[in-house]
């Protein structure tokens, strides 16, 4: 007979949450992770006072009051306003490209002078397009200077973007980019959601509590011993990676990983802002994060993270999946045979193989919970 009602293969957000709403209805659930520690990549970690975001940076978002509010019965959520600032050479721009993004750039003042300034470096992208034979964008560039224009394009998408995907974007499909939100105000907040903030305490306190009663194992891999843990309860949660559950039989999806620098400095005070991107592609990191602005601290030293965009392969972590045409064909084979399942539910980035932000995981799991009768 089965021990547990479900084994939740994952101590990530969308286990957590859903091992959280079972033990609310009474069910006995077993969490496993391979990894040594709860809260999978929204995990923190206390040093010199100062929490940080091992697995990069993660702000939480959202307009649904619901989830807003169920988060914050785990945690109360400070005030943080995620406001980027990107680095171009010796440039620095605000993000989202907003009124203060165009007054450094071009010296403009109205949002009249800076649509008429986007508007005309535009039509030249698309006069070029026309003189070259080309009525639509073929590729991520072509995309964005149509959208965007010269100087934002080179200066703060670009490098980045080609950073991020590890390929030039000339070589990657103009859909990546369908829209480059652009704010004709002196707002440097980035989100658009009604809520936003950090944990105070951090992330992993906030899954600690989602976890409380229930039993969890670390260090462990649900592929060692396989036939056992599906033998032991009569439901299985898997927040894994699709392809790997299924032995990659139809080939290897793709993601990106990220590979992480951290450094304790002894200042009080190294960029001024939580993160920083840095946009030229000449510059390995995609961006440096300082943890402690997160939280408003006051420490006397501070944390840094130079975060890193690497190709993915086995054993490495992934971190997001590359939802281009040809994995999307690929994701629908494996999507079949989890369709079919009756007893497996597949959740989160990786097993649903979705960029999702965490209020969305947060969601699903909680539509994955209800589901389930609870």
């Amino acid at each position: 007979m089965s021990k547990y009602d479900y084994l939740i293969v994952g101590a990530g957000l969308f286990g957590a949450v859903f091992a959280h709403e079972a033990h609310k209805a009474g069910k006995k659930c077993l969490v496993i992770d391979r990894r040594s520690h709860i809260g999978g990549n929204v995990y923190t970690e206390n040093t010199e006072g100062i929490n940080v975001h091992k697995y990069g940076a993660h702000i939480f978002h959202t307009s649904n009051r619901k989830v807003w509010e169920y988060m914050n019965s785990f945690a109360d959520f400070n005030r943080y306003t995620n406001s980027p600032v990107a680095r171009y050479k010796d440039e620095l721009y605000n993000l989202p490209f907003n009124m203060n993004t165009f007054h450094a750039l071009w010296g403009v003042r109205t949002p009249e002078e800076a649509r008429a300034k986007i508007e005309e470096q535009k039509a030249e992208a698309v006069e070029e397009m026309r003189s070259a034979g080309v009525s639509e964008p073929r590729n991520l560039r072509e995309q964005a200077l149509t959208l965007i224009g010269r100087d934002i394009y080179e200066k703060l998408v670009e490098g980045y973007t080609e950073k991020q995907w590890g390929r030039r974007a000339d070589e990657l499909p103009a859909f990546i980019i369908r829209r480059l939100p652009v704010r004709f105000t002196y707002d440097n907040n980035y989100f658009n959601d009604k809520y936003q903030g950090i944990p105070e305490g951090g992330y992993t306190a906030l899954i600690g509590k989602m976890l409380e009663g229930t039993e969890v194992r670390l260090n462990e891999d649900f592929f060692n011993d396989r036939s056992g843990y599906e033998a032991c309860a009569d439901r299985i949660v898997f927040t894994g990676m699709l392809d790997e559950f299924y032995g990659y039989r139809f080939g290897e999806l793709e993601y990106r990983s990220l590979k992480f620098e951290t450094e304790v400095l002894d200042t009080d005070n190294f960029q001024g802002n939580a993160v920083v991107n840095y946009t030229e592609y000449e510059i390995p990191y995609t961006r440096i994060i300082e943890h402690k602005h997160f939280e408003f601290g006051t420490q006397e030293k501070t944390v840094i993270t130079r975060e890193y965009p690497a190709k993915w392969k086995k054993g490495d972590e992934p971190y997001y999946p590359m939802n281009d045409k040809k994995n999307n064909r690929l994701f629908e084979k494996y999507r079949e045979l989890a369709d079919s399942e009756e007893k497996v539910i597949f959740g989160g980035r990786l097993g649903e193989y979705r960029y999702y932000d965490m209020h969305q995981v947060v969601e699903k799991a909680l539509d994955a919970a209800k589901k389930e009768g609870f």
